[in-house]
């Protein structure tokens, strides 16, 4: 990460008077996202929940990296599941935008990856959505705690496992079971 750290230096030395406004702000607002995503990436990776790896496959790209969740308790222990983190441009005034890659049996994220984390929203009627102090760490341990605590069946996304669960917890688990055998390894 040091590398990003290194280059944001050299190029606020290298950076002279603009003559356009519009791509002084423009560079200005980007140069923001990597300035707090720097920070915010070490303070990740120092509380990283021991479930939890995060892979960033261009170290000088911040705003784009992948992140592994392995469960060890519950209905999704024994699995891995992958989920591809995209920071915007005009973080941290928006949430960062995350999907999940491993095909999953869950009331909170579809089969195609979208996810039901209110602070993933950027507007929340709980209040409890995205929010300018949140951060990646944030992020992650919600991520996270969608295999345990934050597993919510009252308040689906994928209605038919929610309503597979209230039908049959155990054959909800066989077919959890099944999903992790056959995408999460």
């Amino acid at each position: 990460m040091l590398t990003l750290a290194s280059k944001l230096k050299r190029d606020d030395g290298l950076k002279g008077p603009r003559s356009s406004a519009t791509a002084s702000d423009s560079t200005r607002r980007v140069s923001v996202r990597d300035k707090l995503l720097v920070k915010e990436v070490a303070e990740l990776e120092a509380n990283l929940p021991c479930t939890c790896k995060v892979h960033f496959p261009d170290p000088n790209k911040l705003h784009c990296f992948q992140l592994t969740v392995t469960p060890d308790e519950g209905y999704y222990q024994g699995g891995k599941f992958q989920f591809e983190t995209e920071v915007p441009d005009a973080y941290n005034m928006v949430p960062p935008k995350v999907k999940c890659l491993t095909r999953i049996w869950h009331p909170n994220i579809t089969e195609t990856g979208d996810i039901c984390l209110s602070l993933l929203r950027e507007h929340s009627i709980d209040g409890t959505g995205w929010a300018p102090t949140r951060t990646l760490k944030d992020v992650v341990w919600g991520l996270n705690s969608l295999f345990t605590d934050l597993l919510n069946f009252d308040d689906p996304l994928n209605i038919e496992a929610a309503e597979h669960h209230l039908r049959d917890k155990e054959d909800f688990r066989n077919k959890v079971e099944d999903y992790i055998k056959r995408y999460a390894r």
